[in-house]
């Protein structure tokens, strides 16, 4: 797959650092130091950092995997497996239905690919013997720990027979080996990421603050020795370069009354196109999804990601729609990944690992079926429209604020960035998550602090000053309770990615029109948490004071049949009034699927004439209908007040 060109990257020979650096430089001293003293190229060290942890520490807390520090050396003696579920099961992210019993309990899917090289996980005991060091030093100190790995990395170069080259392109097989993946594809894979770092560089700030930077060194080319696998199974639908297997979800019927589960069978793209992919976390460990995806009476999702490796398991065809998302309508147009993790311990759940996978398997669905890789059509489970007003408060709030949305869309090959200048009509939401901690409580129970995390949030403000009031949802609080910070609550805060158009600004503080409200953030100039946007907004139709806005996008009434009884229409509890912008994406046209029957072919897809705009409307997105309103374009330097432009056909 990769050229076998060997150029020479020679080892930086500086100073052993000590004590004298600055503090923020102590980890850059310390892969440069390790380097240095067990003969690995520092590029080499630094990048199977990078690819494991991205360099950040989280000092004595170990991965789900039991990794610990920047290179996630293992404590194998402290690994346990999962403790089986026990009673019945009721995971908060699911889109469920009425449980009617509990499946017997799944086995955890193998991996497919054959097992023929020897592995043996990056060892924190191995490493502290290695180095000569107490283990526990090795779990809060990242020098330590980047020793240890240096070391290691040096102990299976001489293992395999190799010498302690100074060429980077020397170290493949090292380097595929250093996780302990027994899967050839994962290990192949993952060697390939660490070397695709060396060749494009990289520099971050960690999480403890760290200043890292690693120089791109583009002409190393790797020599492979090993062969990788072509995929066996057919079921699956992966890139080649994922491991990826099969667990299925059922579809039967569960009753006399017609009652089915766990998922509907339809024919996309053909009869209904898939515009979007939900991003999901468990709130459980994985192997209790998988009781829960065997079991008709509860939930279903397409695929599950597990956070120790990034392993991908399939249980529901995509041209088949899962009940994931908590709408039908949306369900009818997605794809549903779960993420094994728990949204209030980013830290221990959201691996590297795992996000690399995602971000592959995402790459491969949106470009097979055409999906936008933006915001409005690659988002979480916190920004599914409701749809219905009465559904609002029981809409579920992962992957949660600690999900790092920058970050994935890079990994997506799609960053986000700005696309204007300061003063443009539109904002994109874009802090640095490393850096950007806004304080959240419910962590570890209500009320209670979280830890400061990097967080991909923006808290909102009914004026331009921190003391001010948080914005109230009075969908998800009714009864006109405040909006808090509970890491839970979406009722006052916008996220990485998402845009937003621009009512007002006011020194450090920046206004946009949010679910009714002019609502303020800050903004400073050295600091920003937004930038610059161009692209299409709505506003209502003049002479219209105020526009409904929903959670679905519906056929009108002559759509449809007679025997099909017609949905309600429900519009969402807030109020797009006259002179209010929100950013628009895509046009779509209203569908709706009869799923009241059990039946051996897919129901038809009832489409409309009705067009709608798909916006940004708070944390969630929404719809109005396209009749209602007009289309402005905010340009990408910002002009003279945007126009109304002749509302296009399609996307």
């Amino acid at each position: 797959m990769i050229a076998s060109a060997a150029v020479l990257a020679p080892l930086l020979l500086i100073p052993m650092s000590g004590e004298d650096g600055s503090p923020e430089q102590r980890l850059q001293d310390a892969f440069e130091d390790a380097a240095r003293e067990y003969h690995v190229p520092r590029s080499v060290v630094m990048s199977v950092s990078y690819v494991q942890t991205r360099w950040d520490a989280h000092p004595g807390s170990p991965s789900v995997a039991g990794g610990y520090g920047p290179m996630h050396l293992l404590d194998t003696a402290r690994l346990r497996p999962p403790a089986a579920a026990a009673g019945p099961l009721t995971p908060p992210d699911l889109d469920t239905r009425p449980a009617k019993g509990k499946a017997k309990a799944a086995p955890v899917p193998q991996d497919e690919a054959t097992v023929d090289h020897a592995v043996r996980p990056a060892d924190l005991e191995r490493a502290a013997q290695l180095i000569q060091v107490p283990a526990v030093r090795l779990r809060t100190d990242a020098v330590a720990n980047v020793r240890g790995g240096a070391a290691l990395l040096a102990a299976l170069q001489r293992q395999l027979g190799k010498p302690l080259s100074e060429n980077p392109a020397d170290w493949w097989e090292t380097v595929k080996r250093y996780p302990g993946t027994p899967d050839i594809t994962s290990a192949a894979t993952y060697a390939n990421d660490v070397f695709e770092v060396i060749r494009k560089g990289a520099r971050r700030t960690t999480a403890e603050g760290q200043h890292v930077t690693l120089p791109p060194s583009p002409g190393v080319r790797p020599h492979i020795a090993t062969p990788q696998p072509a995929r066996p199974s057919k079921d699956v639908e992966c890139p080649a370069e994922l491991s990826c297997d099969w667990l299925s979800a059922p579809y039967e019927q569960i009753d006399d009354d017609g009652a089915y589960g766990n998922h509907d069978l339809a024919d996309r793209p053909s009869d209904q196109k898939i515009e979007y992919i939900v991003i999901h976390d468990t709130e459980a460990k994985l192997p209790r999804m998988f009781d829960t995806v065997q079991d008709p009476t509860e939930a279903s999702w397409h695929y599950s990601i597990r956070s120790s490796d990034g392993h991908v398991t399939q249980h529901v065809k995509t041209k088949d729609e899962a009940w994931h998302s908590g709408s039908q309508f949306v369900n009818a147009r997605s794809i549903g990944i779960e993420h094994e993790g728990f949204l209030t311990q980013p830290g221990t759940w959201y691996t590297e690992q795992m996000y690399q996978a995602s971000a592959r398997l995402v790459r491969y669905l949106a470009k097979r079926y055409a999906i936008p890789l933006d915001r409005q059509h690659i988002f979480g489970h916190d920004n599914v429209p409701s749809p219905t007003a009465d559904s609002i408060p029981d809409m579920h709030d992962d992957p949660g604020p600690f999900w790092d949305w920058r970050h994935y869309f890079d990994l997506l090959g799609a960053p986000l960035r700005a696309t204007a200048g300061p003063n443009s009509d539109m904002v994109t939401i874009l802090p640095d998550y490393s850096t950007h901690k806004p304080p959240f409580t419910g962590c570890t129970g209500s009320g209670r602090p979280c830890p400061a995390h990097g967080s991909s949030a923006v808290r909102l403000h009914t004026a331009p000053d921190e003391n001010a009031p948080l914005i109230q949802d009075p969908g998800r609080k009714p009864d006109g309770d405040p909006s808090t910070v509970d890491v839970n609550d979406l009722g006052s805060r916008v996220s990485a990615g998402q845009t937003f158009a621009v009512a007002g600004r006011s020194g450090d503080w920046t206004a946009i029109w949010f679910q009714g409200n002019k609502a303020w953030f800050k903004n400073p100039k050295k600091h920003l948490t937004a930038v610059g946007a161009a692209g299409r907004m709505v506003t209502p139709k003049e002479g219209l004071n105020e526009v409904p806005v929903y959670g679905r996008a519906l056929p009108e009434p002559e759509a449809f049949p007679e025997d099909v009884e017609e949905p309600s229409d429900s519009p969402l509890p807030y109020r797009f009034t006259a002179g209010q912008r929100y950013v628009t994406q895509d046009r779509l046209g209203g569908s709706y699927v009869d799923r009241s029957s059990f039946g051996d072919t897919p129901e038809p897809v009832i489409k409309g004439q009705e067009g709608y705009y798909e916006i940004q409307f708070g944390h969630r997105l929404a719809y109005v209908r396209a009749s209602d309103v007009d289309v402005l374009a905010a340009p990408a330097v910002a002009g003279p007040p945007a126009a109304p432009e002749n509302p296009p056909a399609g996307r």
